[in-house]
């Protein structure tokens, strides 16, 4: 097992009565019907349909975990509790109090989320899975860039506070992930989300690329036209003109 911390995500908790209905009506997912033992992606909006944050959606026992660029984990465990209003819900920024490790050939597991003693394991892919919990400590043989390198791979995009409000969720290729469900309810920016869906209305996509040798590229610097997304080990995830 190879294993490495990842201090590049924040974790925020989700928790109450109507955490599932209250997250279901914000995110870009079908959370309502999320079973508990599978996690998701999803895109959280702005009205105009820009992402503010991107997700790793993880239920657990007592709600929700989202994982998201830890440089976001404040501002927007502020900003989405403006929405809470009468729900039973509570949104707390816990990225200090857990531990977050990406493994290497970890362990198959039936489901997706496995709880184990107040830790949780999410399968990532085939060959990946995410481990976090309070107080977890793991002996790291790999770095963090390896895992943003694999990431990067696999098309996956971070938003980051560099890149926050710039894209729809088209842009970084979401819905191909299965980040966007276009038949659930309505959430803030979906009319944009659908129109852009619908009618073409999306003119830069994202799309994986050699990193010039030598270049230390950041999130959000342009980059032949377009804006990188995230970059590491060589190679990055930028939006470009289509």
């Amino acid at each position: 097992m190879e294993c490495a911390r990842l201090n590049r995500y924040g974790l925020l908790a989700v928790t109450g009565a109507d955490a599932r209905d209250f997250l279901h009506a914000q995110l870009t997912n079908d959370i309502k019907n999320l079973p508990g033992d599978r996690a998701s992606l999803a895109g959280w909006c702005s009205a105009k349909g820009r992402l503010l944050a991107t997700f790793l959606v993880i239920p657990a026992p007592d709600g929700f975990l989202l994982q998201l660029s830890r440089d976001l984990a404040a501002p927007v465990a502020k900003r989405l509790s403006m929405f809470v209003l009468r729900s039973k819900v509570k949104i707390a920024d816990e990225s200090a109090e857990w531990a977050q490790y990406g493994i290497w050939d970890g362990d198959a597991a039936a489901s997706d989320v496995l709880w184990d003693e107040g830790h949780v394991t999410v399968r990532i892919d085939s060959h990946r899975v995410l481990k976090a919990g309070k107080g977890l400590s793991l002996q790291e043989t790999r770095s963090e860039g390896d895992w943003a390198l694999d990431e990067i791979r696999a098309g996956r995009p971070l938003i980051t506070a560099a890149t926050q409000d710039q894209f729809v969720p088209q842009m970084v290729n979401l819905e191909t992930l299965g980040g966007v469900n276009f038949q659930k309810g309505c959430y803030p920016g979906q009319e944009i989300v659908a129109r852009a869906q619908y009618r073409g209305q999306v003119k830069r996509r994202m799309v994986k690329l050699p990193a010039p040798a030598g270049a230390d590229l950041k999130p959000g610097q342009e980059f032949n036209g377009g804006v990188v997304v995230d970059a590491a080990g060589g190679e990055l995830l930028a939006v470009m003109p289509l």
